[in-house]
């Protein structure tokens, strides 16, 4: 072991053999935070503690797996200490003792999809309906009680005169009655009711402290409050606690995460010792110094700077781009320059804020043969609620396809279950027609009941979607779809952070057909559907570790490459607009932390990249460069500005005016992806003009200011008497004069 411990820097070293006491070990990005664990829980079992006193928590099982294996390669007996996730250990200890809350240990756990139809099936006993709350909102609201450890009934005594809140005070308090009488436990449940035993139950938190005398955890800055909580008791008795974090990675608060965890960890144990792990194995000088430079600008923080004994490496390449188009154009292109200097496809990341910017970077790759692997998420033409839009596009196209017929049947719900898509099927099966002239004739199959009015329903949407195909465009078509079958609406009611993203993502297919048609002479749907199913084809057939990697700066979180692109830096989307105007600082904090992290992902090189010019929402909008971007060193910039196409020497001579004309290396035309003007929609009739008043569904009544085109629709500025000033488009928000 003394072999061991020379191998490691002197803080590290420190860390190792402080084994007794609180410590906060304070690891910076790439600074080998896994390997000091490791050998401390070697180091604390050849000091004779038992490795049935030692426990290890992390956030993943992966990263459990890992911890695991390394202490055993390190130690024979690590393979008897208990690492574990948070969950996992839980589950464990309530296995063992949840008959003394009122459970037996035979408690089964439900996923989010048994959760929700219980919520469901509350909700209709309560006769709650869903325009009033989602059943997913509900839970959702639900679970961020139980995360701050507070039960049904203390949040019913609580609520204050809102309507909505009220509601799901009704529905927590059944919810946790029906889980109880089925004997059953949500995720959520699993360290709630694990804190819940040992505060009721000395006897039994007493147990468990006296068998983990030892105890350390990983990313603690990303704890909830009842992790904490489990923590802090688990460990009271001893005070033997190891936790390991970095508060400028904490980026996880909008799932519950609580920076002051970690921030305030000296105060919960008084005589805790704090080490700094600041030496970096992983990045260049440069990547570093920017990092530290950013993250400096936050307030709530403790005090440390990355340093690295790495090269100094080259400056972070700025590069502002006429258009997204351009953006993925120049990422794509570069990983093919990079490719000629020795570097693998594996070695390059390309990092975004939301999901919803990773559709035209995949195509661009897919244009040139690059493989590449979207991770956490499937790709952007194989997520739900794009498949489920171009099935409903498929039959409009072709009726006969039966599968994405019954993809569409019940999406959004109307009624129309298995029982009754079978009682059709069998229909058209006997009378030798298609499925969808089987839902023609609704009236004839026997036993549809009062189902049949659904289906007669649905027939005519579709039928209706088939005669607008013809009339409207496809960006309007696809509107069009969205709005009667009322899809976003419903997403709008979920109000979830996902629901919203899956908003995002179908304006962002929107996107694409505008950008379809405007760079395509012969423009069809046939073709369209075709050009969509090849990009997702594709993408399905590259399969093997030598890919480009596709990801969130959120899952980048532990990762680190070569060549690290981060795509969209632009006011709005990083930071995002929610950010920036929520009022509260530390919103920023945490996308500047987000930024920290993205920065730090970087080994070799990093390439900031934006775009003057970004199809968002069906329309062109410019984004200013991000705010952080200032916060950046500018002398470690290698700033590039692509020419704008509309500056063209005003010479005759084509040479020179060639010489700033950019050379587009992909396949559509360079100016279909230019800032234009907006024609006015087609086929989008309104009843108001300026100076009238509109009611809109959730703001009411309000003033019209200004109406502008907007693509595939108007974008109306309204004043609202009760709400202000709001932007918002015609169609789909379903303005209608007062």
């Amino acid at each position: 072991m003394k072999e061991r411990l020379n191998t490691l820097n002197p803080m590290q070293r420190e860390a190792v053999l402080k084994t007794d006491g609180a410590l906060l070990l304070l690891a910076g990005a790439g600074s080998g935070k896994t390997r000091v664990l490791t050998h401390r829980i070697a180091y604390l079992i050849e000091q004779g503690v038992r490795p049935f006193n030692i426990l290890a928590i992390t956030f993943t099982n992966k990263a459990a797996r890992e911890m695991k294996e390394r202490v055993f390669n390190i130690c024979e007996e690590g393979n008897q200490v208990l690492v574990s996730t948070f969950h996992s250990l839980c589950v464990r200890i309530l296995r063992r003792d949840i008959d003394k809350i009122g459970y037996t240990n035979k408690f089964t756990i439900y996923d989010s999809d048994d959760s929700e139809r219980l919520i469901k099936d509350i909700m209709k006993d309560y006769k709650i309906n869903d325009d009033l709350l989602s059943p997913k909102a509900a839970l959702n609201e639900i679970g961020r009680q139980k995360d701050k450890l507070i039960t049904a009934t203390t949040y019913a005594q609580n609520v204050d005169s809102d309507f909505r809140k009220k509601l799901i005070a009704d529905i927590y308090i059944a919810y946790e009655e029906r889980l109880k009488a089925n004997n059953s436990l949500d995720f959520d449940d699993l360290i709630f009711k694990t804190v819940q035993l040992f505060v009721n139950n000395p006897d039994v938190l007493e147990y468990y402290q006296e068998r983990f005398k030892y105890i350390m955890v990983d990313e603690y800055q990303d704890t909830s409050t009842s992790q904490y909580t489990l923590i802090k008791l688990l460990a009271n008795k001893y005070k033997n606690i190891c936790v390991v974090g970095d508060d400028d990675q904490s980026i996880y608060g909008w799932r519950g995460a609580d920076i002051n965890n970690i921030l305030d960890f000296e105060k919960d144990f008084k005589d805790a010792q704090v080490i700094k792990l600041e030496q970096n194995y992983r990045s260049s000088k440069t990547i570093l110094d920017t990092a530290n430079f950013v993250i400096k600008n936050n307030f709530g923080r403790k005090e440390k700077n990355l340093w690295t004994e790495n090269e100094q490496g080259s400056l972070i390449n700025y590069e502002k781009c006429n258009s997204d188009r351009e953006e993925a154009v120049f990422v794509a292109n570069e990983i093919l320059n990079k490719m000629k200097d020795g570097y693998s496809y594996k070695d390059f990341a390309i990092l975004y804020r939301n999901n919803s910017l990773s559709r035209i970077l995949e195509e661009q790759l897919v244009f040139l043969s690059i493989p590449y692997k979207l991770y956490g998420g499937v790709n952007f033409y194989g997520r739900k609620e794009i498949k489920d839009i171009i099935s409903y596009l498929k039959v409009l196209e072709n009726p006969d396809d039966e599968i994405s017929l019954k993809r569409i049947i019940n999406v959004p719900k109307r009624g129309i279950g298995d029982a009754t898509i079978l009682k059709a099927s069998e229909y058209a099966l006997n009378n030798n027609i298609t499925l969808f002239e089987a839902l023609s004739k609704a009236d004839e199959i026997s036993d549809l009941g009062r189902k049949t009015k659904s289906v007669v329903d649905f027939y005519s949407l579709i039928s209706d979607f088939i005669k607008k195909a013809g009339e409207l465009s496809i960006p309007d078509l696809i509107d069009y779809i969205l709005y009667k079958t009322e899809y976003t609406e419903e997403l709008r009611k979920e109000g979830t952070d996902e629901a919203l993203g899956r908003i995002s993502n179908l304006e962002e297919f929107v996107s694409k057909a505008v950008e379809y048609e405007e760079s395509e002479e012969d423009v069809s749907l046939t073709k369209f559907l075709e050009e969509v199913s090849l990009v997702a084809d594709i993408d399905s057939m590259e399969d093997g570790d030598n890919v480009v990697t596709l990801m969130t700066l959120h899952s980048s979180k532990g990762l680190e490459f070569p060549v690290v692109f981060i795509v969209g830096f632009e006011e709005g989307i990083f930071p995002t607009y929610r950010a920036l105007t929520s009022g509260n600082p530390t919103d920023i904090e945490e996308e500047r932390r987000l930024l920290y992290v993205g920065i730090t992902r970087a080994k070799k090189e990093l390439y900031i990249t934006n775009a003057k010019s970004r199809l968002q929402h069906g329309r062109y909008i410019n984004n200013a460069t991000s705010s952080f971007f200032k916060e950046m060193p500018q002398e470690l910039i290698n700033i590039k500005e692509k020419p704008e196409k509309q500056k063209i020497s005003f010479s005759t001579s084509e040479e020179t005016s060639n010489k700033y004309r950019p050379q587009p290396s992909y396949k559509p035309n360079v100016s279909a992806y230019l800032k234009r003007d907006i024609p006015a929609p087609k086929n989008v009739f309104l009843d108001f003009q300026v100076g009238d008043t509109v009611k809109h569904f959730k703001f009411g009544q309000g003033t019209v200011l200004k109406i502008e085109p907007a693509g595939a629709d108007y974008e109306v500025t309204i004043s609202f008497d009760n709400v202000g000033e709001k932007k918002l488009m015609a169609n789909l928000s379903k303005l209608k004069k007062a």
